[in-house]
């Protein structure tokens, strides 16, 4: 669905990428991850169409975004991160204007619209004028917009950013169905968890280049870390901490009120011979506990720190 290749952005002497590679499979959610001016707004106005690359190409179903713009804009829903409204439509009239804007006749329009109200919960708001709808709203309403001319790619740049926790559930949940109605989604956020529970595939970019790609257990593998373990001795702690630098997949160790957690390498061979190795010594575990790496996780490991604003 998504072809790129050798793409490339300067902004004078600024390079706001650096010749990314990215294939993005139709049908697959795909969490676009990465600090501040690392290259994601960049690339995504890029596929929007908004604009142009300096060198290398991007395409959408198979169309270049730059010279075939207008088929581009066919299958793509945009949603950027921030967005301005018409406050004085009801949220109806603001569907219809996007709607005929497309081309969409009115007959049409009158029964899609029902639809795409219920499916962002907005349904008991077809009347209300938009400046009067919360953030939450709005952005749902918003993303109701992209979806108007029933577009085959959804490229949503931070879709719940500055929503409140009930709100960016609400948004999760939503595009959860999307998900599961086929649609072929790129989506930008920094609330790596939540997004861990929603894509396929993870693309981590930092200063314009792709620093990782695949799903997040492939990218798991590639690092040192597998898993968090956590160990709560009964005493003689700090002779534990320098016991256990000196074992096999032992990759960090912090010792806090909490206890000892683990970087750990190894896998459950390795960890009860950590355990074993622990007791041998006549330490005294009180509590134990492991926990998989999740997406904060790979995306602190892998990123060195990021830029300024994009």
């Amino acid at each position: 669905m998504i072809e790129i290749r050798g793409l490339a952005k300067s902004f004078g002497s600024f390079h706001a990428l650096k010749g990314i590679d990215l294939t993005i499979e139709r049908g697959t959610v795909f969490g676009f991850v990465g600090p501040n001016g690392a290259g994601k707004s960049t690339t995504m106005l890029i596929l929007s169409t908004l604009l142009a690359p300096s060198a290398g190409y991007a395409k959408v179903g198979g169309f270049d975004v730059t010279q075939h713009p207008h088929e581009v804009r066919k299958r793509i829903g945009y949603m950027p991160d921030f967005f301005g409204v018409y406050d004085q439509f009801k949220t109806v009239e603001y569907l219809h204007f996007y709607g005929a804007s497309y081309g969409i006749p009115k007959a049409e329009r009158e029964a899609l619209i029902p639809q795409l109200l219920e499916l962002v919960n907005l349904s008991d708001k077809r009347d209300a004028y938009v400046d009067s709808l919360s953030r939450g709203m709005k952005q749902r309403l918003c993303l109701a917009r992209c979806l108007v001319h029933d577009p085959e790619l959804l490229i949503l740049d931070e879709p719940a950013s500055g929503l409140d926790p009930r709100a960016r559930i609400e948004m999760r949940e939503i595009l959860k169905e999307l998900k599961a109605m086929g649609k072929t989604i790129i989506i930008s956020s920094h609330i790596l968890p939540e997004l861990a529970e929603m894509v396929d595939e993870i693309g981590v970019i930092e200063h314009g280049e792709m620093v990782a790609v695949g799903n997040v257990a492939d990218i798991q593998s590639r690092l040192r870390v597998k898993r968090f373990l956590h160990i709560r001795l009964l005493d003689r702690e700090e002779e534990a901490e320098q016991f256990l630098r000196d074992r096999p997949f032992v990759n960090r160790l912090i010792r806090d009120e909490r206890g000892l957690q683990i970087h750990f390498g190894g896998q459950d061979e390795e960890q009860a011979e950590l355990l074993s190795a622990l007791m041998s010594q006549g330490f005294r575990i009180v509590s134990y506990s492991e926990a998989q790496t999740n997406l904060e996780d790979v995306f602190l490991e892998i990123t060195k720190g990021g830029g300024g604003d994009e």
